[in-house]
């Protein structure tokens, strides 16, 4: 088993919404692997839960958008209109303020943030992906501004958000760029998955280099003040959780 394409960063989650899809070629067919399930690439259905995988594939940025393009068309919500648990469940811990949501997808982490009082920025390489997350945002009668953008092409302001959340993607470049765009006492709400993802039905694809070590996150933002950070694996899903504040 082998890739068609080397791994290439993009900018979609729920990537979340990280939902990573990694594409392998058996026999020469190209096929998607999510957890517990197996479709075809060329018709890529996931199901709406967060433990499903996105990752595209491919070095051709415009090939990778067309990807999430295709699958972000279905008229559905891909991966649901409510926001990720680990969001929703600490967003006491998180002062309202201007809130970068990374490859917000479908947006329903960045209307979850707005309806919480932020100002919220969506990026996602997908702009089909947006124009569904505007029209949720209409629908909770909030406003968001989605931006249609790669975010390793796109220049983040320097010291600008309060609050930057990372859910389900992973791409340890751009660490230094998310720290260089958080405000000093600004937070970082970040969960993608681990090594142990490997153990779990779907997982045994999965490259190790596109998951967590252990404490990895952690050591991520080790000069950063720890609000919150756990490890989990319920055998679907096995996950880093963190939660922090830049001094």
């Amino acid at each position: 088993m082998s890739k068609t394409m080397p791994s290439m960063s993009r900018c979609s989650p729920e990537k979340p919404n990280i939902v990573r899809y990694t594409y392998l070629s058996v026999w020469g067919v190209s096929i998607a692997l999510s957890v517990g399930q197996v479709v075809w690439a060329e018709d890529l259905q996931p199901k709406q839960s967060s433990s499903s995988y996105q990752m595209v594939t491919g070095d051709d940025l415009e090939d990778g958008r067309n990807r999430w393009d295709a699958l972000y068309r279905r008229r559905n919500y891909v991966y649901g209109r409510e926001p990720a648990a680990f969001l929703k469940e600490n967003i006491h811990l998180i002062p309202a303020g201007r809130a970068l949501d990374v490859a917000s997808g479908e947006g329903r982490n960045a209307v979850f943030l707005a309806k919480k009082g932020f100002v919220v920025d969506a990026i996602d390489i997908s702009e089909e992906a947006l124009k569904k997350a505007r029209r949720l945002a209409k629908e909770n009668h909030v406003t968001i501004k989605t931006i249609a953008a790669d975010l390793n092409q796109y220049p983040l302001k320097t010291d600008y958000y309060e609050a930057i959340v990372v859910i389900n993607f992973l791409d340890r470049k751009m660490i230094p760029l998310l720290k260089k765009a958080l405000k000093r006492g600004g937070h970082i709400i970040f969960e993608s998955y681990t090594i142990e993802q490997t153990q779990n039905p779907g997982g045994q694809a999965l490259l190790r280099g596109d998951l967590l070590s252990h404490e990895e996150l952690k050591n991520l933002f080790k000069e950063y003040k720890v609000l919150l950070y756990r490890e989990s694996n319920d055998q679907k899903s096995a996950v880093a959780s963190l939660i922090a504040r830049k001094p």
